[in-house]
């Protein structure tokens, strides 16, 4: 208790710091699940979806980013094992914040898309489990988020096949192409307006106290998605087309009106990204506040201070436009040859993904779920059409995500530990 008297500005300056970190290695990794379709589309510039990610992923962090948040991410420890000594807490948070942000960095360097969550869990799993020890942590939820490997990349790529077929079936494989999608695109418009309203509402608007029930919710959205197919029907409306009877031409025209949709999507999915992702970086770092602010007192909500929030929107944004180039090639170009059309797949069944997720309670990461969703798109065409060498090394990457981040997280926990000691 004594450490936290004599040392606590310096404790919540280094929190502050490495939080900082973290954030920026979200923007650098993570970001790429919302723009990384868009630009391998080339519905958007890497330049365009950089502008654009910046402006949704602040707002979405800053605007529904939380009033309140869980200090301990996803309960995968028990705080009431640390009552006694507070102070391994935070030297704990500020550890696994410094070894997530590493590994974050390293795997953008590298253009791997892992999981910005799974980082963060693993890093508090390392320094809780060897640092105070293993009946500190909850293993059920860790068996929990290794299941979720496999399922999460198997829901979305089932949804992204099934979506991506109706839209060959009911639009490229009919004698009038274009005329079918400004039928049918403004469907999908809505379709996506509902399912990223729903996102939204269950993984931002709960943050600011806005607890809106299903059915509430559910209104909001079809109204939400109302207004998104007008707007994206005047949009086609608009758009030149070059009348010609030849199909491949005509194939170029539809995929105009698919890369309206495009933009749409990538806006809504950077909001809910940043509204939902920022608590990976401010959540142990809200907690170190709260713990140093109470005299070592640890409770499960902390409320944020001023500056915490607008600190993982500024780092977020910072990574992005610095760093998030590599992934975004990856998810975008590397995997498979990515369309406009192929791309909405993907992002929908991306988004539908976390849709069910939120209301099953099932541990998700946005980047698998993304990744799923790409591939999902790229079975539709056959096994050619997917780069498997760059398959392989996402999902090794994945897999070494928890012990790396675990390994990181012990290390700088004992070196923390060793220096205010």
């Amino acid at each position: 208790m004594e450490i936290l008297q004599n040392y606590g500005t310096i404790l919540v300056l280094m929190a502050a710091v490495v939080g900082f970190f973290m954030a920026w290695g979200i923007g650098a990794n993570d970001v790429a699940n919302a723009m990384g379709t868009s630009v391998g589309s080339k519905a958007l510039t890497i330049k365009q979806a950089i502008i654009i990610a910046m402006i949704f992923e602040f707002a979405g962090a800053y605007l529904a980013g939380g009033e309140v948040t869980s200090t301990i991410r996803k309960g995968i420890i028990d705080s009431s094992f640390y009552i006694d000594t507070p102070e391994l807490l935070v030297y704990g948070m500020i550890a696994a914040l410094f070894a997530a942000g590493t590994w974050l960095l390293i795997a953008s360097w590298m253009g791997w898309p892992v999981s910005t969550t799974h980082s963060i869990v693993g890093a508090i799993i390392g320094f809780s489990a060897v640092g105070v020890g293993v009946e500190t942590v909850s293993w059920g939820s860790v068996g929990g988020i290794v299941g979720s490997w496999v399922i999460t990349p198997l829901i979305s790529g089932v949804f992204a096949f099934i979506i991506f077929n109706s839209a060959q079936k009911l639009i490229f494989d009919t004698e009038n192409p274009l005329q079918q999608a400004k039928k049918w695109v403004p469907l999908y418009m809505f379709l996506a307006g509902f399912v990223l309203s729903l996102v939204t509402i269950k993984k931002g608007l709960k943050h600011i106290g806005l607890n809106l029930g299903s059915t509430e919710g559910f209104i909001w959205a079809i109204g939400v998605a109302i207004i998104v197919a007008i707007i994206g029907k005047i949009f086609i409306a608009r758009l030149n087309f070059k009348e010609s009877k030849n199909q491949r031409a005509n194939y170029i025209n539809v995929e105009k009106v698919f890369a309206v949709l495009m933009v749409i999507t990538a806006c809504c999915m950077a909001f809910a990204h940043g509204s939902n992702d920022v608590a990976n970086a401010i959540g142990p770092l809200a907690a170190v506040v709260s713990i140093v602010g109470n005299d070592g007192e640890i409770s499960a909500k902390a409320a944020l201070a001023w500056w915490i929030l607008p600190l993982g929107g500024i780092g977020i944004v910072a990574g992005l436009a610095i760093f998030g180039h590599k992934v975004i090639a990856t998810i975008g170009k590397g995997i498979t040859h990515l369309t406009p059309s192929r791309g909405f797949a993907a992002e929908l069944a991306a988004a539908c993904t976390v849709v069910v997720a939120s209301g099953t309670g099932l541990p998700i990461s946005t980047t698998q779920t993304l990744v799923g969703a790409v591939l999902g798109v790229g079975m539709a065409r056959g096994i050619a059409a997917i780069n498997l060498g760059v398959v392989r090394n996402i999902v090794v990457s994945w897999v070494v995500t928890l012990p790396v981040g675990a390994a990181l997280s012990i290390m700088f926990f004992w070196m923390i530990k060793g220096a205010f000691s």
